[in-house]
């Protein structure tokens, strides 16, 4: 079970190993499957709103990326798109699901195309939201960190959190209350959380959706492609190349929303995906 108030707290209760890792998970809901993987910088609370409301029609899937929310990498693992991808083929067959609807956020969009795509992961559906896969997708901000690793790495943990915290407040279009944008930073707080941050930075790499995007013309399923129409991390023209890279791809832009679309507009987020989920 996942738990959420008005005060933002968010729990995925349940456990599972994977090669990787150990995922924080959560299925709650009835009726066919669909699994909702995040991106970064955010965890599976981004989904909150709408898992609640998918759920009355679905049995709905959760998980924290590994290096991210409540899961965490093993020894010798990196939070790398790749690894986030076998990770999730590896928990499909844990839960036993045939031809899930796929749902991915950011990189939860790279993820959900190259399980789908390398790892041969059946799918009914496949939605993608303000999706990073198609190039240029890995900001400068986040180019910036890279460069400079060890210089973010040692900074003092006060002046790191006050860089994330207005990185954060740009992933929005609308100021988020005070609550919520705790949540948001919780898994990024003090000097642990700084190099878990630094961590999936690092793990960041062009060439993990290079793969898929070279194979997107192999997708047969119906394809939903959903974009903030004021996303500042990646513009709206990139949907509409994402879309048309992909057979028969429908796209649909959400209005008054930023790059986290499911924060900003829980509400025609859920009801475009309840329409293209069936």
């Amino acid at each position: 079970m996942s738990t959420s108030t008005a005060t933002g707290t968010w729990r995925l209760t349940r456990r599972v190993r994977v090669s990787g890792g150990e995922a924080a998970t959560a299925v709650f809901g009835e009726g066919p499957p669909v699994v909702l993987v995040h991106g970064a910088p955010a965890s599976s609370y981004l989904w909150r709103a709408v898992a609640a409301s998918l759920a009355r029609r679905h049995t709905v899937y959760l998980w924290d990326l590994l290096g991210f929310g409540e899961s965490w990498t093993g020894p010798g693992s990196t939070p790398s798109i790749a690894e986030q991808a076998r990770a999730l083929a590896e928990l499909l067959e844990h839960w036993g699901l045939e031809a899930p609807g796929l749902v991915g956020h950011d990189i939860g969009g790279g993820v959900v195309l190259r399980a789908h795509l390398l790892h041969g992961v059946p799918a009914r559906r496949l939605a993608l939201l303000d999706a990073a896969v198609l190039d240029p997708w890995i900001t400068p901000f986040t180019e910036h960190m890279q460069r400079y690793e060890d210089a973010y790495r040692t900074m003092p943990p006060h002046v790191f959190a006050d860089i994330i915290a207005a990185r954060l407040r740009t992933a929005t279009r609308h100021p988020l209350p005070e609550a919520v944008f705790e949540a948001y930073l919780a898994p990024w707080a003090g000097s642990a959380g700084q190099q878990r941050w630094i961590d999936q930075v690092a793990a960041v790499r062009g060439a993990d959706t290079r793969a898929v995007a070279d194979r997107l013309a192999e997708i047969t399923v119906p394809a939903l492609v959903l974009w903030g129409e004021r996303d500042q991390w990646l513009p709206p023209d990139t949907g509409s190349r994402l879309a048309a890279a992909i057979p028969g791809a429908r796209r649909v832009i959400i209005r008054d929303a930023g790059h986290f679309l499911p924060e900003d507009n829980p509400h025609d987020t859920t009801t475009e995906l309840l329409r293209f989920l069936g």
